[in-house]
């Protein structure tokens, strides 16, 4: 299989015998285990980190070049980037890690067969699903007017969403295959192909938009583009490379069976990821609502870019504990995830801690980095606290996440967050950020934000504290024998 995931893949074997083995002292245990898999979380983390930047960059520069075109342009780009195509993006992403439930556990099972076609129900699942998708981009115009947007902005942002329907089916094949690849721990070649089509992108969307002047649609149809040629590169690399021969077989017919279960997973998946996606979008859109919302819009623009660029390490670490705790489950080494979980939960809170305590050594000149104004600046600075304690939040639950993805608790967390984030976090945000209640402004609907995602966190970190993992490989053998359509182990 190679030797990086060769490695990988036999390293849950050696951990679990370090963590059984009586004949050594605890703290040599300890030490041995906490070793080496550090060395496999960033293996795994460090391009995963990589891959999620760039296609954050990839957008972000889109928006970029279009707004050199001028306002309208910008704020038409910004609206189809942040509106339209962020809940395309979460959706997608969201029913792929069905994938990385199924193909994790079947890899650390060794039941490498049925990899190709997990892998292929996904794309055949998230095709069908691009379809209704694109009905609602071909009708943004109305649907944008319909939510209160003028007239100009509309017809605007639509014609920048046209050219992004070719990406939806870019998504619908890009999240499984990236899910495949990370439950094998192949995850530098996506760091590598996301890099060079970057570079690729920033090139095209210069000569398309300033060159050929093709304006929105022709900035839009770039970034799809784009994200094909990261799929197409990608396949490329399973068909071809011999890390992927015991676990891509080839086009199946097995692809177009058990999709009603494989959907109810997948939807479970998205709602739980699309849940946490847009929760801290609706704190933008909330305050968008407050008496004289100039400022707070500014200043927490400012705080949501920077929470979202220290949130692509969080959701490294996220794909990071999902491949390695479904991976050792699959290959019974209750020890082994209980340990795992343990340790990428420290490691991504030292990194948000860390961070966080950077934001505030700077909080009254971060702003400055993004736009002029001693007014924003001092608002950002009062802000900055909230964010600090944001990003220590997001250091630890998108982990958990990641866990409960490797666990295929996806249900249960979907009914986690919809208690926390919208049943609590949101009206209390409403109460305490307007005039009807505590009136704190901006401050106030962060605050009570903040409140749901700690109480989301506390019950993740509960739950996983308790878990049986005995239990858990039990589960995991079950779901891959109720999966495996063969009912026979593939490989003895």
């Amino acid at each position: 299989m190679g030797s990086d995931s060769g490695e990988i893949g036999g390293s849950g074997g050696r951990l679990e015998a370090i963590l059984s083995d009586s004949s050594l002292p605890l703290y040599r245990r300890l030490l041995q285990a906490t070793c080496l898999e550090t060395r496999l979380l960033t293996k795994l983390a460090a391009p995963a980190v990589i891959v999620y930047m760039v296609n954050y960059v990839m957008s972000m520069s889109t928006q970029i070049f279009s707004g050199h075109l001028g306002n309208l342009e910008l704020a038409a780009a910004s609206l189809g980037n942040t509106g339209i195509q962020v809940f395309a993006y979460g959706l997608m992403l969201g029913m792929g890690s069905a994938v990385e439930t199924l193909c994790g556990q079947a890899y650390g099972a060794r039941k490498y067969d049925m990899l190709g076609v997990y892998l292929q129900r996904s794309t055949v699942l998230l095709m069908a699903t691009g379809v209704p998708l694109a009905v609602i981009y071909a009708f943004s115009r109305p649907i944008l007017i319909l939510l209160g947007q003028a007239p100009e902005i509309a017809s605007a942002a639509a014609v920048f969403v046209y050219g992004l329907i070719p990406q939806i089916f870019a998504y619908s094949a890009n999240f499984p295959i990236q899910k495949f690849l990370q439950a094998q721990s192949i995850v530098a070649p996506s760091a590598y192909i996301s890099i060079a089509t970057v570079v690729l992108h920033l090139l095209l969307s210069w000569a398309v938009v300033y060159k050929l002047k093709l304006g929105l649609l022709g900035a839009a149809l770039v970034l799809s583009l784009s994200w094909w040629i990261i799929v197409a590169a990608q396949f490329l690399y399973i068909v071809m490379s011999r890390r992927c021969r015991l676990t891509w077989a080839g086009f199946s017919w097995q692809a177009f069976t058990g999709l009603p279960d494989f959907l109810k997973l997948s939807i479970s998946s998205a709602v739980m990821l699309c849940l946490e996606t847009w929760y801290f979008q609706i704190l933008v859109l909330i305050a968008g609502l407050l008496p004289n919302p100039e400022i707070a819009l500014d200043s927490l623009s400012v705080c949501m870019t920077v929470s979202g660029w220290v949130f692509m390490i969080s959701v490294g670490f996220n794909a990071a504990a999902s491949v390695r705790v479904s991976n050792e489950l699959g290959a019974s080494n209750p020890k082994s995830a209980a340990f795992s979980v343990v340790v990428v939960t420290m490691i991504s809170f030292i990194i948000s801690a860390v961070i966080s305590i950077v934001i505030m050594c700077i909080r009254d000149y971060m702003s400055y980095a993004f736009t002029e104004g001693e007014t924003v600046a001092a608002a950002v600075s009062e802000l900055c606290p909230f964010l600090a304690i944001t990003i220590i939040l997001n250091g630890i639950q998108p982990v958990l996440s990641g866990v409960a993805v490797g666990c295929g608790w996806q249900a249960f967390v979907a009914y986690v967050n919809v208690g926390c984030y919208y049943v609590i976090g949101v009206p209390a945000g409403v109460v305490l950020g307007f005039d009807f209640g505590f009136g704190l402004g901006a401050k106030g609907i962060w605050t009570g934000m903040i409140g749901g995602t700690f109480l989301q966190t506390c019950i993740l970190l509960w739950v996983t504290f308790r878990t049986n993992w005995n239990k858990e490989v039990q589960k995991a053998q079950e779901r891959l024998a109720t999966w495996n359509d063969n009912k026979e182990p593939l490989l003895k």
